[in-house]
């Protein structure tokens, strides 16, 4: 069985992206590492190079800045690096740049990749996540934050990326998956509040219009973490390539979980529903589930 991982970055030390930590979880797991780099304004090919795996195998790109609507530009790094994987992998393991995959899940992962090399019907395993948000120590309840994703894919059968690079499809047909219990580590929102600010602003710009921007995002040198609803606190431990970027954190961020209240009439009434069934009614899911 092989099995290819493939990602992309841009930019990765002025937004202080944990790339290095991400391919380095997923390493173990692939017999190769495809990772695009789009032209950058720093020096994101020598992070990536200093990483010093025989695996890993750079792909040069140059970002498409015209494709602005719905974060486009972001699906089309993702597929140029899936169409630089090995012709003969039975599976890509797709991260991006801010997600990494914890130790404790590496034989659940192996296990399920192998079980289902040979059944040609499952063509993705859907994975559990976990979203950090402020610091290393919270986690996003709210259902702002999607509970599931497939980040392994059957390659070579006309999958790409979708939308803005959240999930896979097959032309406009949603991927045949069965989940696993195995989660995805997601840092997306845990930088330093100056250069949180800096992300998000410029992430803005892949999706909207200057003008949206200036009317929508605060002009401000540091991101306001407080403005969220609902968090809890975390209490497992973190993967272990995570612990030195972990360690180097110089910012407060202090939450208190008892006072988690969804925002609006509306998400009150769905997470009381949720909380009484277990079922998140409108939940959005890019995937098809089908039988283990």
């Amino acid at each position: 069985m092989k099995v290819s991982g493939f990602t992309f970055i841009r930019n990765a030390v002025l937004y202080d992206y944990p790339i290095v930590e991400s391919i380095r979880s997923l390493l173990p797991l692939v017999d190769e590492m495809v990772v695009a780099v789009g032209k950058s304004d720093d020096a994101t090919e020598d992070l990536i190079r200093a990483i010093g795996s025989d695996k890993l195998r750079i792909v040069p790109t140059v970002w498409d800045d015209s494709l602005r609507e719905g974060g486009r530009v972001l699906a089309a790094e993702t597929d140029k690096a899936l169409a630089a994987i090995a012709p003969d992998a039975d599976w890509a393991f797709y991260l991006q740049g801010d997600e990494a995959i914890h130790e404790e899940d590496y034989a659940t992962i192996r296990q399920a990749m192998a079980r289902y090399a040979e059944r040609k019907e499952v063509e993705g395993l859907l994975f559990r996540y976990r979203h950090f948000y402020g610091s290393y120590d919270y986690v996003g309840t709210s259902r702002r934050w999607y509970r599931h994703e497939i980040r392994v894919i059957r390659p070579h059968i006309g999958v790409h990326s979708y939308k803005d690079a959240q999930g896979f499809r097959i032309g406009d047909r949603k991927l045949n998956v069965v989940p696993i219990d195995a989660f995805v580590y997601h840092y997306g929102w845990v930088k330093p509040p100056r250069i949180q600010q800096r992300k998000v602003s410029t992430f803005h710009r892949l999706y909207h219009s200057d003008e949206w921007i200036e009317s929508h995002v605060p002009q401000t040198e540091t991101y306001d973490y407080s403005r969220i609803d609902m968090l809890k606190k975390f209490d497992g431990t973190h993967p272990a390539v995570m612990r030195d970027r972990i360690a180097r954190k110089d910012w407060d961020f202090v939450f208190d979980p008892a006072c988690s209240k969804p925002r609006g009439l509306r998400h009150r009434l769905l997470y009381f529903i949720e909380r009484l069934t277990g079922k998140r009614i409108g939940e959005y899911k890019n995937y098809r589930l089908i039988g283990r």
